[in-house]
């Protein structure tokens, strides 16, 4: 990848916040004035929690099921280390936004050149699609389950969830945050009434916290659970998010709106967390330890979750978290479509038809796929579509290390060397991990050409490349 290019005039960083904000219809629209820490807090409180819906939507689901049906608590703690490393990412983000009033995609289009600015866009592209074909096919198979609704009404009804985010927007940005906590509140709730009905065995759930990969296959659903809770749009989404807070625009101002929005970040992906894990500890106490191993289906999952627990609330429960889950999903991948877009390449549409767009490249899959498989293997769908989020992380981790490592841009907000090693070192992990899989999957041969593919890319680009004036 280029590195940032802050001598060429057209690119050098502006000593100002960009004219163009991100989300600028709900820019600095929420007031944070009020006395009392508590106060203040709450009204910083919010980002945080949108973010949260990326680590326990239906991608995470998938994964988490498969993962717990075939190697009982064994992966847990594959959920807490992604748990950590997605913390730490996504306080960088804050800093990053707050610090700069740049979102991550504004940022890698000031300071790389062009080319490279559009191969990160398609890229992330390709993240938010592949997130929101997870979405899809859990809020479908949701529908399917609460009401029979045939799977592929299901898919198309999916796509009137535009209506929902329209409509919140229109009575401000804080109602968003509310339809979103609510729907957070309510996979919560579900999974701690089917983790009481299943009576883990405590302490074997302990006992998953220590490292260990049992096999192959075992590290191909860790990456999935990687790239299911390190999200890369999530990362765009986040550094937007945090300049819809009213903040003041002095040192000493977001020095206070990084501190609230860090707890923010905190204590909502620690609820997360906990909701992730439960999923997989349910998996791993209804299915594994009674021998099925290999829950294929959502609906499979659910099916059995009646006569295993005894308990018909419990699939009840299953069924309203998934489509709970998935229709607070496609409310933050709305957002995040819009602000990539309309970071990297300047484009502004408006947010009805960024939808229709975004949820158009979902659906048409997502139907082709229950078409041909009557919706089958769902669990496996999505897996794999959360180690197609994983291997698109390196290319949002590394800028955004980058850009909130270098003192020019971020002033006296920089990255402290101690967070720069710990950045980095989660960069490099999550990279190795991502080039193994590679190496394992399609060959040392075409590992080498995708390596040597990419550093021809960066060389024509710092060498040879040149923008004209219309690139800026």
């Amino acid at each position: 990848m280029s590195s940032p290019n802050p001598k060429q005039p057209e690119r050098s960083a502006p000593p100002g916040r960009p004219s163009t904000p991100s989300l600028s219809e709900v820019f600095r629209s929420v007031p944070v004035s009020g006395r009392g820490w508590l106060r203040r807090l709450f009204a910083f409180a919010g980002p945080g929690y949108l973010v949260s819906v990326g680590y326990m939507d239906p991608g995470n689901w998938g994964t988490d099921i498969a993962g717990g049906a075939q190697f009982g608590y064994a992966l847990l703690w594959v959920i807490l280390l992604s748990n950590l490393m997605a913390m730490l990412l996504q306080t960088l983000c804050v800093r990053l936004g707050l610090a700069t009033g740049r979102d991550l995609a504004q940022a890698c289009r000031d300071y790389y050149k062009r080319p490279v600015a559009v191969a990160l866009w398609l890229l992330c592209e390709i993240a938010i699609v592949a997130c929101d074909l997870a979405e899809v096919v859990g809020s479908a198979v949701a529908l399917n389950l609460l009401f029979h609704i045939p799977l592929l009404w299901g898919v198309l009804i999916t796509g009137l969830d535009v209506l929902l985010l329209l409509g919140a927007m229109s009575f401000g940005f804080r109602k968003i945050e509310a339809v979103v906590v609510t729907l957070v509140f309510t996979v919560g709730i579900c999974f701690a009434m089917q983790t009481f009905l299943a009576h883990p065995a405590w302490p074997q759930v302990a006992a998953g916290f220590v490292p260990s990969i049992p096999g192959p296959q075992a590290f191909v659903i860790a990456l999935g659970i990687l790239g299911a809770t390190v999200m890369p749009h999530n990362l765009y989404l986040h550094s937007a998010l945090v300049q819809t807070r009213a903040s003041r625009q002095t040192p000493a101002g977001i020095t206070e709106a990084i501190k609230f929005n860090t707890i923010d970040t905190i204590v909502a992906l620690g609820a997360a967390f906990f909701v992730n894990a439960a999923i997989l500890v349910v998996a791993s106490a209804v299915f594994h330890t009674r021998g099925y191993t290999h829950v294929s289906e959502l609906q499979e999952a659910h099916k059995l979750l009646t006569p295993l627990l005894g308990a018909p609330v419990a699939a009840t429960a299953f069924a309203v978290a998934l489509l709970a889950s998935g229709q607070s999903s496609t409310i933050t991948g709305t957002l995040a479509g819009q602000i990539v877009m309309e970071g990297f390449l300047n484009i502004r549409i408006r947010p009805w038809l960024r939808r229709i767009i975004t949820r158009s490249l979902a659906i048409i899959p997502a139907m082709v796929l229950f078409s041909f498989t009557g919706g089958r293997d769902t669990v496996a769908l999505l897996v794999m579509s959360q180690v197609v989020l994983s291997l698109q992380l390196s290319f949002a981790i590394f800028p955004l290390m980058m850009f909130t490592s270098d003192r020019r841009l971020m002033g006296e907000f920089v990255n402290p060397p101690a967070l720069k090693i710990a950045g980095y070192a989660t960069c490099l992990l999550i990279a190795s991990l991502n080039a193994y899989y590679l190496y394992t999957s399609i060959g040392p041969l075409w590992l080498g050409v995708v390596a040597a593919a990419m550093i021809g890319f960066a060389v024509w680009v710092r060498y040879f490349y040149r923008e004209g004036p219309a690139a800026a």
